[in-house]
């Protein structure tokens, strides 16, 4: 699980870095960094089918996205999300394409990998035995919508996404755009 998080650093990290040099060009460039950080809201059920097996995620997202022309974008993120319930706590990354479609609102879908770390005790009515990993990842993919607010720097984050197709995640959040 260290390693994971540690890939997880670094692809946030290297691409925080190859955003870097973007901030430096002025406004006439006709390609810059667009990063963004945001706190999250969200309903999470992991699908095991078991009574109780959902619960309240509340988190943080911080990312990059690089325009392609005049519309389009591709970018990554990272999460990281704390539960209640079934959910100690999740974190993961992801990569984003998606389109601009006005007003400062993105359209996206996204792919990357999400690792959950699961509370056994909430799950199995006691405490698990000694041992037992309580930690599953997977890929996740999604798609969402940040709805920009005019000329703020602020935008509304809608978004819906599975892990392993298993779950499903909604979350909502404000980000503040650099």
């Amino acid at each position: 699980m260290k390693t994971k998080i540690l890939a997880a650093s670094a692809a946030l990290t290297a691409s925080l870095a190859f955003a870097t040099p973007a901030f430096a060009q002025d406004e006439t460039a006709s390609v810059g960094a667009e990063p963004y950080v945001g706190a999250t809201i969200g309903y999470h059920d992991i699908g095991v089918g078991i009574d109780g097996d959902d619960g309240m995620i509340y988190g943080a997202v911080a990312g990059v996205d690089f325009p392609v022309g005049d519309t389009f974008f591709v970018g990554g993120e990272a999460n990281y999300n704390l539960g209640d319930g079934v959910i100690d706590n999740e974190y993961g990354i992801a990569a984003r394409i998606g389109a601009k479609v006005g007003g400062g609102t993105k359209l996206y879908v996204k792919g990357g990998y999400q690792e959950v770390d699961f509370d056994l005790a909430t799950i199995l009515g006691g405490n698990p035995p000694p041992g037992v990993d309580d930690s599953d990842g997977d890929y996740i993919v999604g798609v969402g919508a940040d709805i920009g607010l005019g000329s703020a720097p602020v935008s509304l984050r809608l978004n819906a996404d599975t892990i392993g197709f298993d779950s499903t995640r909604l979350t909502a959040g404000v980000l503040f755009n650099f």
